[in-house]
């Protein structure tokens, strides 16, 4: 992928983002495909072994190296998405599939969704609890149903009907997580006790994994996959399988979200980036900066999300200590990072200028 300056920067910024790209006058070159995705918002590095944030980052760049093989194969977008989210799905290191995290009930319950977007086609599915990856389901319903989002029981006979196995939920439980629900049921009992109001904790929304991909035709597509918030109830479900809150993905621009759920679904945060390049005009790596830096936290929330252009210009903003992410272009190596000073591995492939 060839960048120019501009889009280094674009890249290499601290959150993610940089100022709207002028169009350029002459014709711009074949845009290499390309990969962008990311293992959730609100990492807090000072809870982060060097064991785990070594575990994570290998499983970026494996999920990198997966969809990329596909796209430089001439596979469409759609597959390089579903197989870079698969990837994340089965890896306990991020909130989805085999990391997500436990109901206030003590149960798994898994969402995701998944758009084309040179069709606008999408599938959507939430509530699973004995699918063991939840983005291929999602291409399932795109593909093979006549309807956008699937629930619960009904989405997983779908599964069955589709030839999909359904796993034992304990597929799921991870130690790690399991502990995180009892230290939230201990944190409101104990506020409970003191009459005292229970704080609502942000870092119990964030954990998604997600995939943006441009392909050698030029299109488009994005995925998220996610196990939910922490000691969530009354069946909550969040932004990530949402069409338009999470995911978007059309002619020019496709997003994929990670963040507080509930403001992203309040500002369709996905479709209002995709709907800044298309009638304003701006570049993804401004639209992505004001919606997830201004506009969402004017609300009261935060998070992050991933970018790309039709053109292949890209942007990984976020506001929180910091974002799993990772991007891979024409070199074929994945630049992967974690925390908001984790700048130096994204730097991209040297560009003649």
């Amino acid at each position: 992928m060839r960048l120019s300056s501009l889009s280094v920067l674009c890249v290499l910024a601290i959150g993610g983002a940089c100022a709207p790209v002028p169009a350029a006058d002459s014709p711009r070159a074949p845009v290499e495909p390309v990969l962008v995705i990311h293992g959730g918002a609100g990492v807090v590095r000072a809870g982060l072994s060097e064991a785990d944030a070594a575990a994570a980052r290998e499983a970026l760049a494996q999920a990198l190296r997966t969809g990329h093989a596909l796209l430089r194969d001439g596979r469409p977008a759609l597959d390089a998405v579903v197989a870079a989210i698969t990837v994340l799905e089965d890896d306990p290191s991020f909130n989805a599939g085999r990391g997500a995290v436990f109901t206030h009930e003590g149960r798994n319950e898994l969402d995701a969704s998944l758009m084309d977007g040179a069709s606008r086609a999408a599938g959507a599915v939430a509530g699973l609890r004995r699918i063991r990856n939840p983005i291929q389901l999602a291409r399932h319903v795109m593909d093979d149903s006549p309807h956008v989002m699937l629930v619960g029981e009904g989405a997983e006979t779908f599964a069955q009907d589709r030839g999909m196995a359904l796993v034992d939920p304990a597929w799921f439980h991870t130690d790690k997580r399991w502990q995180q629900l009892q230290k939230a049921r201990s944190d409101a009992d104990a506020a409970r006790n003191a009459q005292a109001a229970v704080a609502d904790d942000p870092l119990r929304y964030f954990g998604t994994v997600g995939a943006v991909a441009l392909d050698a035709s030029g299109a488009l597509a994005a995925g998220t996959s996610t196990g939910g918030m922490t000691d969530k109830r009354w069946g909550r479900v969040g932004d990530a399988p949402v069409i338009g809150a999470g995911t978007w993905a059309d002619a020019r621009c496709a997003v994929s979200g990670t963040g507080w759920g509930e403001y992203y679904l309040r500002t369709a945060a996905a479709h209002a980036i995709c709907s800044r390049v298309e009638l304003l005009g701006e570049g993804v790596d401004a639209a992505a900066e004001t919606v997830i830096n201004t506009d969402i936290p004017a609300l009261g929330g935060n998070g992050g999300a991933i970018a790309l252009g039709a053109d292949g210009r890209m942007a990984l903003p976020f506001n929180t200590e910091g974002m799993y992410r990772g991007w891979i272009g024409a070199d074929g190596v994945p630049h992967v990072a974690i925390g908001r000073d984790d700048v130096e591995a994204m730097a991209p492939e040297p560009i003649d200028r």
